[in-house]
């Protein structure tokens, strides 16, 4: 299938690693100009080294901070005038720490409040001219199942997360006359350090060991095992694509059947 994404530009954000770098593969891979940034420059050199070696298409680095506005502000702009434009944006962060309620500090929710939700709010913002000059784009939030159901041990991610679902819903409507097409992403459990992480934690609390607790938390799937980083980003790539011209301020969960609710 043809997605319709030969020399179109997206900046996928903190794609040095992980989700990110899987989207920035993907994107490249049908065609996309793509640019991503990270925190480090050396890790971001050597995605930017690796996408293009794979794809061999064009890929611009940027170390960016994306909880730092200047640093989200500086991404979007240096995609542009890179590429001569914006088409696409991925809307995409590291996940805050892990605690229950109590044992979160106010810093805690602070430096979350500005990694999970002001980073998109000022990547959006910065990205709307440039998408409004190109007649129209695509915006995709990168959440977490925690939207639709809440992630034990995940406070802040299950608090803020929501907070980007509630931003994504309202400008679906807001840009739909700029031909914006805006939805979210909501990834399972995923095979990524993240998630390894995670289990590690997981496994610590039961008493349980790393294998143990992996294993465990795949069942808890339909399908029974972990998702892969590629099979979220090819969902994401056809959101992106001119095959979703009719999808805006959609929540769409790849989970392999982990979430069992209706809505």
């Amino acid at each position: 299938m043809d997605l319709g994404l030969k020399g179109r530009t997206a900046a996928v954000a903190a794609a040095s690693q992980g989700l990110g770098k899987a989207i920035a593969l993907e994107l490249a891979r049908e065609g996309a100009r793509v640019s991503i940034c990270g925190r480090r420059a050396d890790i971001v050199r050597s995605a930017e080294q690796e996408i293009r070696q794979a794809t061999g298409g064009e890929v611009h680095g940027i170390p960016a901070d994306v909880a730092r506005g200047p640093d989200a502000d500086r991404f979007v702009d240096e995609t542009a005038r890179h590429f001569g434009g914006l088409d696409i944006l991925i809307l995409n962060a590291g996940g805050p720490p892990t605690g229950t309620f109590e044992s979160l500090s106010d810093a805690e929710w602070v430096a979350a409040h500005d990694l999970t939700l002001m980073s998109a709010v000022h990547l959006v913002r910065r990205a709307i001219p440039h998408l409004r000059k190109r007649g129209g784009g695509r915006i995709v939030a990168m959440t977490s199942i925690s939207v639709k159901q809440p992630i034990e041990n995940l406070l802040l991610s299950n608090a803020y997360r929501m907070a980007v679902i509630g931003m994504v819903k309202t400008l679906a409507r807001e840009l739909a006359h700029d031909q914006i097409l805006v939805n979210a992403v909501c990834p399972g459990y995923i095979g990524t350090d993240r998630l390894m992480e995670l289990i590690a934690g997981r496994a610590e609390r039961t008493r349980k060991t790393v294998e143990e607790a992996r294993d465990a938390m795949g069942k808890e799937a339909a399908l029974g095992r972990l998702g892969t980083p590629e099979e979220v980003a090819a969902v994401v790539a056809f959101l992106c694509s001119s095959r979703a011209s009719f999808l805006t301020g959609t929540v769409i969960q790849v989970d392999g059947g982990l979430y069992r609710g209706v809505y």
